[in-house]
């Protein structure tokens, strides 16, 4: 039976990684899933749906088993007994975390500021999100993770612990290893990670780490047809390309908020290899303001830089046939002769500068103009 909520059925529904996957369903059949686990993989590879269904495995109140061709036990789940819905249900987290942050802003003023965004589905399941504004785990949060890991499971028969990102703030990563170090029997740690690099050294070397590879665009481009008829083949192509191998970021992609992403990017270089209509720039980098939509809009905008110039890269490396704005072609070509890797280098820095100052919920528009003049300059 298909979970209620959007998971995969079952793990054989799970696309892509298979071997990664039989890996950790082997350690849970066999009691020996690690006590605490990274899930490394880009963004829409299926990094917090997998943690899900491992949770499901390990919490499942009937425990079914798949046998392998070579006799191996895979552990499983049944996703109707109580322990799998509840924990099925924190599928749509986005939804979950905006609930959480609205009853959060109801509180009183001297409350707000206590009060960490966490989700539980299951008495003995706690999912921790990066903490809004500045989206980073914090300290109140790894605070709580450490006082229930002293508790006994209550319902189910381990207690499972999921941070959905690795962007922590300094003192939450220091206090996070307090519990790495010594995790009780029963208790199970995952850390969700795009860039495992962001980890403190001292929490990577206490963890195992299982990797998501990248699927083929050609694998990405069957799944979308069989997923989303209504795309055009050319559009599936292109959204195959541009989903950087994750099947969950293809099967959401909006194409067409991309390419109005992609505007404002290729205006931002436009101006870097020609001469610059400052004008046309400010008003564009303007637009990006303070607020949910800004920070939705400004995410798009640096995903779309970071894109074409990562194409600008393989253009000069001599693939092009790696290239994923594959409808730009012919201005990545002149692009590409216009700029050099001196400057693409420089503006990947940048671009660094910016998330950062995101992070620390600087003013967008500024960190926008800042970063244009920095690529301009950069190209004189």
């Amino acid at each position: 039976m298909t979970p209620p909520t959007g998971l995969p059925a079952t793990f054989n529904d799970f696309l892509g990684n298979s071997t990664a996957v039989e890996h950790l369903r082997t350690s849970i059949s066999a009691g020996r899933l690690p006590h605490s686990l990274i899930i490394a993989g880009p963004n829409g590879a299926g990094k917090y749906t997998l943690a899900l269904m491992l949770a499901m495995a390990v919490e499942c109140e009937r425990q079914p088993r798949d046998l392998w061709s070579n006799g191996q036990s895979l552990a499983s789940f049944c996703g109707v007994c109580r322990n799998c819905t509840r924990i099925a249900g924190a599928h749509d987290l986005e939804t979950l975390v905006n609930e959480a942050v609205a009853a959060r802003d109801d509180l009183r003023e001297t409350d707000k500021k206590d009060t960490r965004v966490l989700i539980q589905p299951h008495p003995d399941v706690l999912i921790v999100p990066p903490d809004p504004p500045q989206l980073l785990i914090k300290l109140g949060q790894v605070r709580t993770i450490i006082q229930r890991a002293n508790y006994l499971p209550s319902e189910g028969p381990r207690k499972i612990f999921i941070l959905t990102a690795a962007s922590f703030m300094k003192e939450a990563a220091n206090s996070l290893l307090k519990v790495l170090e010594e995790p009780p029997d029963y208790a199970h740690l995952i850390i969700l990670a795009e860039n495992p690099g962001e980890l403190l050294p001292t929490i990577r070397s206490r963890c195992a780490t299982v990797r998501l590879g990248a699927l083929p665009v050609e694998e990405l481009e069957m799944f979308l047809a069989d997923r989303r008829p209504d795309v055009p083949p050319k559009q599936r192509t292109l959204i195959a390309r541009l989903s950087q191998g994750a099947a969950g970021k293809a099967l959401s992609f909006d194409l067409d908020a991309y390419i109005t992403a992609r505007a404002d990017a290729l205006l931002l270089i436009r101006n870097a290899a020609a001469e610059p209509d400052h004008t046309a720039l400010f008003k564009m980098t303007e637009t990006y303001r303070a607020g949910a939509e800004g920070q939705q809009k400004t995410a798009a905008l640096l995903r779309s830089l970071t894109l074409i110039l990562e194409d600008l890269l393989l253009l000069g490396a001599g693939t092009p046939e790696l290239i994923r704005n594959t409808d730009l072609r012919p201005e990545l070509d002149r692009l590409s002769q216009a700029l050099s890797f001196h400057w693409i280098e420089q503006a990947s820095r940048g671009l660094d500068q910016v998330y950062s100052g995101m992070r620390r919920n600087l003013l967008r528009s500024l960190s926008l103009d800042a970063f244009s003049s920095q690529i301009t300059n950069a190209a004189r």
